[in-house]
């Protein structure tokens, strides 16, 4: 609230903020998602949260439009999205991470182990059911990702003229207020700044 308050952030924009929040207000919040194809035919699934659907269909298909991009119906890319429940957390026994999640009927897709860090992944309708049996094997567990995402199944190389229209692209929909969550299955080029 300080923070904002000295940002100069006027009053009624927090309390619209702090309201949506705490879902009060009188509005009914409901979560959106819009699915389609963005410049260089990288597929993408916008999660969003809103209390005017029709509005914000209208921004988010105006981010594809002004990008030459195609928002698509519902299903037309998720399909070729994993639905994945991930955890990332310091450890190093990767064999008693998986006994743990084994003998609490979690459905393990993957493990992977770098350095200290371990990360799982669980079917998202696994979620609650793999964070709970991590905790109960090892206690208060710092969690570095403890989040449902979407992991495309293949990568699109973003190339070209596409890779400016598609930084564009994230960046308009970065800026609607509506906006939660971007997944996408662009691969950008590292920049290289040597």
């Amino acid at each position: 609230m300080e923070r904002a308050k000295k940002d100069q952030v006027p009053s009624h924009v927090i309390d619209k903020a702090l309201d949506k929040a705490s879902g009060a207000g009188g509005e009914d919040f409901s979560a959106a998602r819009y699915e389609g194809f963005g410049p260089g035919n990288v597929m993408v699934i916008v999660d969003c949260l809103t209390d005017n659907p029709n509005r914000t269909f209208g921004d988010v298909r105006g981010c594809f439009t002004k990008t030459k991009s195609k928002i698509g119906t519902p299903g037309s890319v998720s399909h070729m999205f994993d639905h994945c429940a991930i955890f990332s957390f310091a450890g190093s026994d990767e064999d008693a991470v998986l006994e743990a999640l084994m003998e609490a009927d979690v459905d393990v897709t993957d493990i992977e182990q770098e350095g200290d860090r371990i990360t799982v992944f669980a079917p998202h309708t696994d979620y609650a059911k793999a964070k709970q049996a991590l905790l109960d094997a090892f206690g208060e567990i710092d969690f570095e990702a403890d989040e449902i995402q979407f992991l495309p199944q293949t990568t699109t190389p973003v190339e070209g003229d596409d890779v400016a229209m598609f930084e564009k692209f994230l960046a308009m929909l970065n800026e609607l207020d509506d906006v939660q969550n971007v997944y996408h299955s662009g691969e950008l080029p590292e920049t290289s700044d040597h």
